[in-house]
């Protein structure tokens, strides 16, 4: 067993790495381009939802408000008639990239605590590099992309995304698991 204390640097250097390498394939390749296709009405459809001022949040529409008024005729022909919609309103004025990078490199030192929690119960000090990769890789991978396929799933996102977030999870994964491998306390 491995003291999760003895993990610090791992944990902090492969949050580091994933960030660097997740900012790479976010704003330097083309990968993710093709991820939120624009909307081909995209003014029309924002002046005619502006007025709304519709809060921050999750939305889905049509909305039942119960299991009943599913299966009603007048819901069933609102889901007919469409459009069927999922979608998330965030405030006006755009993003904060400061907060959510900074979110997302506290996700990574998570995740890597996480890892190194699993890894550390398993495996004693000096363990192998091979052990310590396999051990961390498999939990970092499901820190890192397991819950995206429920977006898939159940909300119709697009399967090509999921697939290809998934891929850099495995990436993310193979780097947090070689940073533990290489930095396991001897």
């Amino acid at each position: 067993m491995t003291g999760l204390t003895a993990l610090w640097l791992p944990i902090v250097l492969s949050a580091v790495v994933v960030f660097l390498v997740s900012s790479i394939i976010h704003m330097l390749s083309p990968w993710h381009k093709s991820d939120n296709p624009k909307l081909v009405n995209e003014a029309q459809v924002m002046d005619a939802l502006r007025p709304l001022n519709i809060p921050p949040g999750d939305y889905c529409m049509p909305r039942p408000s119960s299991s009943a008024e599913m299966k009603s005729p007048e819901f069933v022909e609102k889901m007919k008639k469409g459009p069927v919609i999922i979608m998330t309103v965030f405030p006006p004025g755009g993003m904060s990239m400061a907060r959510n990078l900074s979110l997302w490199m506290a996700y990574a030192a998570v995740v890597g605590v996480f890892a190194g929690y699993v890894a550390g119960r398993a495996l004693p000090v000096g363990a192998d590099y091979l052990h310590v990769f396999r051990f961390v890789g498999v939990t970092a991978f499901l820190g890192y992309t397991m819950a995206l396929w429920q977006m898939s799933i159940w909300y119709n996102r697009s399967w090509v995304t999921t697939i290809k977030s998934t891929i850099d999870g495995l990436i993310y994964a193979l780097l947090t698991a070689g940073m533990f491998g290489w930095l396991w306390p001897r």
